[in-house]
């Protein structure tokens, strides 16, 4: 048998667990931003970096208001989801260097939400052969680029993207 050492991953296993919904404790915890891997937040939405992402930079878009069925958002959220993604999709290709970007959500956990109560969008990054043969065969993922040096490239990258939403 063959082992693969992930230390990075003991935080996963060991770390206290949040009681309720994960997202609106973020959402309520300002003060927590820089530990919770939060990219920007308005009076609507935070964006946070994905712990356990597809790819590196994938983040996604949260709304403040708790809701598992985006037909219940507000109009005024709904429209900030979207010019934040369009934003962010901007981001992730001219200062990240994505050649492609998936954006999408998964409503409900028969769609695959992993967090099905708070709905999120997913955004991201894709590059040309981004995924090989360990994921299909070995159903494992492996980083390029360290996940602590991702979030403050984008966090970096922030100001000159995402602003003027009004």
């Amino acid at each position: 048998m063959e082992y693969l050492y992930a230390p990075w991953r003991s935080e996963y296993v060991t770390k206290k667990k949040i009681k309720g919904c994960v997202f609106c404790y973020i959402s309520k915890h300002p003060e927590n931003d820089e530990e919770s891997f939060v990219l920007y937040r308005d009076e609507f939405c935070f964006m946070v970096m994905n712990k356990y992402p597809y790819n590196p930079g994938h983040f996604m878009i949260i709304p403040h208001f708790h809701t598992d069925a985006i037909e219940n958002l507000d109009e005024k959220i709904w429209i900030r989801i979207s010019k934040l993604a369009r934003k962010s999709v901007q981001m992730m290709k001219e200062g990240f260097g994505a050649k492609g970007v998936n954006i999408g959500m998964n409503l409900g956990s028969s769609a695959g939400a992993g967090i099905a109560e708070h709905v999120h969008l997913h955004i991201v990054p894709r590059w040309e052969r981004d995924t090989n043969f360990i994921t299909t065969i070995g159903e494992s993922r492996v980083y390029s680029t360290e996940f602590l040096q991702v979030f403050k490239k984008i966090k970096n990258m922030i100001p000159k993207y995402i602003k003027n939403l009004s």
